[in-house]
């Protein structure tokens, strides 16, 4: 099925940042990190994202601004508009943005709640928030996950990317297959999996992996994000040994994927606020144009920042039967 798929190789043209959070509100003391777009007509594009306060827990607000002008930041929210969960519920230390999906004149966002452990530094699950006035204020479904540890995923649940597909809502997230000691705190390791759904908030889920670790030295994929186009859904996350960097995947099915890291398109600069690792892109069409938020340096400490991938697109070898190794 998948050895028919015949891989372009990406360009993406840096834009320049966006937005660091260094000191910009109680709610958003540090980092700027996991952005997700929401097109608003024109060039103007909200970014939902997630910030820390002076205690280190993120919760999650948002910012406006042009595409054409990615430094002038119009507008951000005085105060976060996915918070904490109460003591001792699954978001109680942390809420961290994933995807958002437009249906039936709501938006539904999608998030990461973390809670701390004791045995290992802290446990996932997904949660899900609605917005009935488009995308400035949300709700949570519930106090509980919509997706959290489970006899299909024992350790953890987070960082989902979703859409709708013929009436069926289709999830890309990361999955917990354990921890591993070290010599400081335990080491976290998980990939991407997949889970189905007829309303958004019950999901069926089997153990698929979609996309697995290539060698020994990986051990962890940060936020999917999925788009289908006309001849394949394709898939960019970013992956992990030494330090995070973008990563690519394509599947006919949405199923069976492909690793094409080497087809991705944007390493890290030679220096500046991205220059030590690419992380958690979110791709998004607007104005004839596809684009990517993404995080560099630090997990966000250093903001986000805008990228376009470029009209020139050069035919590559496809590497069909492997995955790409880590580069070195």
């Amino acid at each position: 099925m998948n050895s028919a798929l015949r891989t372009t190789q990406q360009k993406w043209l840096r834009r320049g940042p966006v937005f660091n959070a260094a000191q910009h509100a109680e709610w958003a003391t540090t980092h700027a990190a996991l952005p997700v777009a929401q097109n608003l007509g024109g060039g103007l594009t909200r970014v939902h994202f997630c910030s820390r306060d002076q205690r280190g827990r993120a919760q999650i607000g948002f910012l406006e601004f042009e595409l054409d002008q990615p430094g002038a930041v119009s507008r951000i929210s005085e105060r976060p508009t996915i918070q904490l969960g109460p003591l001792g519920a699954f978001d109680d230390s942390g809420v961290t943005s994933s995807c958002l999906v437009e249906h039936d004149g709501r938006h539904f966002l999608f998030y990461t709640g973390w809670s701390l452990g004791v045995t290992v530094p802290f446990y996932y699950g997904i949660g899900l928030a609605v917005s009935s006035d488009r995308g400035l204020t949300f709700e949570k479904v519930s106090q509980a996950p919509i997706l959290g540890r489970h006899h299909v995923d024992p350790f953890l649940c987070a960082s989902p990317s979703v859409i709708i597909e013929d009436g069926v809502w289709r999830m890309w997230y990361v999955s917990g297959v354990g921890w591993r000691e070290t010599t400081g705190d335990p080491q976290h390791l998980y990939h991407i999996r997949y889970a189905e759904s007829d309303d958004g908030l019950t999901w069926r889920r089997d153990g698929r992996v979609c996309v697995d670790f290539a060698n020994e030295d990986e051990y962890a994929f940060g936020r999917p994000c999925v788009i289908k186009d006309e001849d394949c859904y394709r898939m960019w996350y970013c992956y992990r040994g030494e330090r995070y960097q973008l990563g690519y995947a394509e599947s006919r099915d949405g199923l069976h994927w492909i690793r094409q890291d080497r087809q991705a398109g944007l390493d890290p600069a030679i220096a500046g606020w991205d220059g030590e690792m690419i992380a958690y892109p979110h791709v998004f069409d607007q104005q004839s144009t596809r684009w990517m938020l993404y995080n560099g340096n630090g997990y966000g400490r250093s903001g986000f920042g805008l990228a376009m991938q470029s009209s020139e697109r050069v035919a590559a070898k496809p590497s069909m039967s492997q995955p790409t190794a880590l580069a070195d």
